[in-house]
């Protein structure tokens, strides 16, 4: 009887096309319709809310150019984990990786999977718990709140875990049906936003009451811009992801670069362009005061349903459960080959680094993300991890392009098929932002940054263990 041998490698199961789609599929969730609000807040004007949401366009794209010449160097499982191996070394790539699953990317899965449910909700209201069990608190957090809620969202999870098992092309495919979906009906909006009688120039124009009276000091437009950026940057989340499927592009040297770079321009237009839509329709002022004080309020609800009607609710919430169930998708398809990247190395579970013997997919790694995905949403603690998703992000986003700047000094003669475009000046800029945001980051939320720092932090003893145990391993064979 012939053995199998089992998968070393993963399928190269992506053309240009699907590529693309993914990644888009990976950045388009629940950003685009809950952050023109904390933005507004912040800078008092459309224009410049549109122009915050442009500005942190440019610095992604900055961003992708740089990575792309990494990615086409490295096409390797995990992005940017083995890119920062080969800059910097084993320590500094664990440690990113290593973030990635405590905070970065799984807790970029539970927050969309949470606001999935919350979306379900309005067509369906959900279970919950007695009032006393939800009020049980241990250190801060409250397990046991908006139970039915967490329950959906775990159920999503686990559903897409299982999908993403069963191959990587399937996973691809639901990719773009939910992308063609959530394009169509950000498409929709827009031309019925523009065509609406309910909107006007005019009230594109009108300055919130909150405006400084003598306008902006030079340091003060500064500061509220930097932060409304990082408000957009969730908006963005997902951008680097499609670096870490590598090993799986066809014709990486070609495709890597071309999706990343057109998948980005897709997704900045389509964010100014509906950004632009709320804000013609609703003065900045009525926005806010309809969402009051309900932190869980959604922007674009409330302006949708100003343009349509008490039905609006209905038709974003839709939205909502679209692309927050693709987002979720798409994150877990790309995440998942950080940890399975990061086990063949011994620096994971070693078992995370199986490959599935008849669909080929690291289906141990999406097992272990999927379970801390959801001890994430139980932890109660959605609002908190979105800012650290950006903060702690960065930190490492700019080491990466920093990176770009390291090899072309220390190792000038490495093939690079592509090259990043306007060099140094591109990664000079992306990471002189990123600095910059770290410094206001730690200046206005310092406890957000740094429990940030410490979920990097806190992944040491396990390299150390896992380290010795390699060690020990080869006295052995």
């Amino acid at each position: 009887m012939q053995q199998h041998k089992k998968p070393t490698s993963l399928l190269r199961s992506f053309g240009l096309k699907m590529a693309i789609v993914i990644l888009m599929s990976s950045i388009i969730g629940s950003g685009v319709f809950k952050k023109v609000a904390p933005m507004s807040e912040l800078l008092h004007e459309p224009w410049l809310v549109v122009l915050a949401w442009l500005l942190a366009g440019i610095i992604i794209l900055f961003g992708v150019l740089s990575i792309a010449e990494l990615a086409v160097m490295f096409p390797h499982s995990g992005g940017a984990f083995s890119w920062l191996e080969k800059i910097y070394g084993r320590t500094v790539s664990f440690l990113y990786g290593w973030s990635c699953f405590t905070v970065i990317q799984t807790a970029a899965i539970s927050s969309i999977a949470f606001v999935f449910a919350g979306a379900l909700d309005t067509f369906f209201t959900l279970p919950q718990l007695p009032q006393q069990l939800q009020n049980i608190s241990f250190l801060g957090l409250e397990p046991f709140s908006n139970f039915g809620g967490k329950i959906v969202a775990c159920m999503l999870i686990i559903a897409l875990t299982l999908v993403n098992v069963k191959g990587a092309k399937s996973s691809g495919k639901i990719s773009l049906v939910f992308v063609l979906l959530i394009l169509t009906a950000i498409l929709l909006i827009i031309i019925s936003a523009f065509a609406s009688s309910h909107g006007s120039i005019e009230t594109f124009e009108t300055v919130s009451k909150d405006y400084p009276q003598d306008g902006f000091t030079a340091i003060g437009i500064f500061m509220a811009m930097v932060l409304a950026m990082r408000n957009a940057f969730w908006g963005y989340e997902g951008w680097i992801a499609l670096g870490f499927i590598g090993e799986e592009i066809k014709n990486p040297a070609k495709n890597l670069p071309r999706a990343l770079t057109i998948g980005i321009l897709f997704v900045i237009v389509t964010y100014l362009l509906i950004n632009t839509a709320y804000l013609y329709i609703m003065p900045i002022d009525e926005m806010l005061a309809t969402l009051g004080k309900n932190e869980n309020g959604i922007a674009a609800v409330v302006v949708i349903n100003k343009l349509f009607g008490s039905g609006g609710a209905y038709i974003i919430s839709g939205m909502i459960l679209i692309s927050t169930a693709g987002c979720t998708n798409a994150t877990i398809l790309l995440s998942s080959r950080i940890y399975y990247a990061m086990a063949k190395k011994g620096l994971f579970f070693k078992s995370a680094a199986e490959i599935h013997s008849t669909n080929k997919t690291p289906h141990n790694a999406l097992k272990y993300q999927c379970i801390w995905a959801c001890i994430l949403i139980f932890s109660g603690s959605f609002d908190s991890l979105t800012d650290m998703l950006v903060i702690t992000g960065f930190i490492f986003f700019g080491m990466v392009v920093l990176g770009v700047i390291i090899l072309r000094v220390k190792e000038p003669n490495l093939l690079r098929t592509y090259k990043t475009p306007f060099y140094p000046v591109i990664p000079i800029i992306f990471v002189l932002f990123c600095i910059i945001l770290m410094v206001i980051s730690l200046v206005e939320s310092p406890g957000k940054s740094l429990i940030g720092i410490g979920f990097i932090f806190s992944g040491l003893p396990f390299y150390y263990y896992w380290k010795s145990k390699e060690k020990v391993d080869a006295t052995k064979e």
